[in-house]
């Protein structure tokens, strides 16, 4: 397995590449070849690593290290036939290298076979007394097989090891993450922190925890002591804001959202945080301003448009708001809230068309959100089409039997086709799922919410009730 090396090459590669540039041909040690695939490996230098691994075993023949590297390049490949036949002869010559069963280990993740790997990884672990990479594997593996606690519990084996391990830290709190176990992350980050209390990879992570518990204040001070930590820390400002607008405080969000666009290039995310900022605010001038930027910075970012489209919507500019949408859309032609929101809009343009259109798009896509059946069926009933919103109202009540918003509705289009019979029966059902959903029913339906039978039939489902 490729080791971490420095950033910049060693002595040893500097004298390979110079080799590589004079054609000449240098005498080097197996140790000092394995120093310099390490580095091609670790840097992505796949071509350059697999040269020196040929020059390598030609000076070095019987290097099984240097082999068990021509092993893993082959492994990532995908040329794994090759790759285990020569691990076959390597295991005839060495049968207790970890090495081996790690690379074997590889190979049976690659193909899926993920217990297999399990298997064998455990087969190193009492082969080697640095367990430290055959941990990480792991949890790696166990994430593969959705077991998050077994997961966990060998990444944390990893950060018990090396407490710089960030990479094994962020997947320690992945797993409590996934596992909705926010208490346990918690208390983990705090223990971890008691020894590590300048740590801004843990404060950050922890500050993360109490967001998700809504606990705003034990979240800002996390974040603070991150900064505190490290004040070039861009998330840690990033999510301080997040906590800043949650509190209310938007001035204060703005400005750590702005100290992110000093310390790096700036973003787009930053740019739409601060926008919704100065737009809570009321600052619609600041906040327009910083929505186009963010559309400037990331033409791509479809929540960019969509925050626009909100904008304007909110506006009542519908006329913008669909040139927006429309923008999102051609970027995300596939999101189902985007047809949504453009059924909305098309509502209120009046265009019962296309949001009659937009609608069937949306359900088509998975949106499948109570409000968008009860919406699609008024575009239909607004363009005077009652059987059409009938229909719509039957798909929802396959995903919503007992809400009483689909059949007060029933009732109501019954209603306004004179089929008095149907509107009845379902304005009982209605009454009988949900007796305040009525007020509804009388705001949408108020020429019959008023009839002496249907405040008969109200008054004995109170009585009843």
């Amino acid at each position: 397995m490729a080791f971490q090396s420095e950033e910049r090459p060693g002595e040893s590669v500097t004298k390979f590449e110079s080799m590589l540039k004079t054609d000449d041909v240098y005498f080097f040690d197996a140790e000092d070849f394995e120093e310099i695939i390490h580095y091609y490996l670790n840097h992505g230098k796949i071509a350059l690593a697999k040269k020196a691994i040929k020059i390598g075993l030609q000076q070095h023949p019987a290097s099984i290290a240097l082999k068990l590297l021509d092993v893993e390049v082959l492994v990532f490949e995908n040329n794994l036939e090759l790759a285990e036949r020569l691990l076959d002869e390597l295991q005839v010559l060495d049968s207790n290298n970890e090495e081996i069963y790690i690379q074997r280990a590889n190979i049976y993740s690659k193909k899926d076979n993920h217990e297999a790997a399990v298997a064998l990884l455990e087969e190193a672990l009492e082969l080697t007394t640095d367990s430290f990479d055959i941990h990480s594997l792991l949890g790696m593996e166990y994430l593969f097989m959705d077991d998050f606690k077994l997961a966990k519990d060998n990444f944390m084996k990893c950060v018990a090891f090396d407490q710089q391990d960030y990479s094994s830290l962020y997947n320690v709190i992945y797993c409590f993450e996934f596992l909705e176990d926010f208490d346990g992350a918690i208390t983990y980050l705090n223990d971890y922190l008691d020894k590590n209390p300048y740590c801004e990879v843990a404060w950050h992570q922890l500050g993360k925890q109490y967001y998700s518990k809504k606990m705003y204040p034990e979240a800002l001070t996390s974040f603070d002591f991150a900064i505190i930590s490290d004040d070039t820390f861009i998330g840690a400002y990033f999510e301080k804001g997040k906590v800043l607008e949650k509190q209310g405080k938007f001035a204060e969000a703005i400005e750590n959202y702005e100290t992110t666009l000093k310390l790096e290039d700036p973003t787009s995310h930053a740019y739409l945080r601060i926008g919704r900022c100065y737009e809570k605010e009321g600052n619609d001038e600041m906040a327009k301003y910083h929505y186009y930027k963010t559309v400037h910075e990331d033409p791509l970012l479809d929540k960019g448009w969509l925050v626009i489209t909100e904008f304007y919507y909110k506006k009542k500019n519908y006329k913008k708001a669909i040139y927006y949408i429309n923008k999102a859309l051609n970027i995300d032609g596939d999101n189902p809230n985007y047809w949504k929101k453009c059924g909305k809009i098309h509502t209120a343009l009046k265009d019962y068309d296309n949001a009659d259109f937009s609608y069937k798009h949306a359900v088509d896509l998975g949106n499948y959100e109570l409000d968008t059946w009860l919406s699609w069926a008024d575009v239909t009933v607004l363009d005077r089409r009652h059987s059409d919103a009938l229909e719509i109202l039957l798909q929802g009540q396959q995903f919503y039997p007992d809400r009483a918003e689909l059949s007060y509705q029933m009732a109501g289009i019954h209603l306004l086709q004179d089929d008095r019979i149907n509107g009845r029966i379902h304005l009982m059902k209605a009454l009988k799922q949900n007796l305040e959903k009525f007020e509804g029913f009388h705001q949408a339906f108020p020429q019959f919410a008023t009839e002496s039978w249907v405040l008969e039939l109200h008054s004995a489902s109170k009585r009843a009730s």
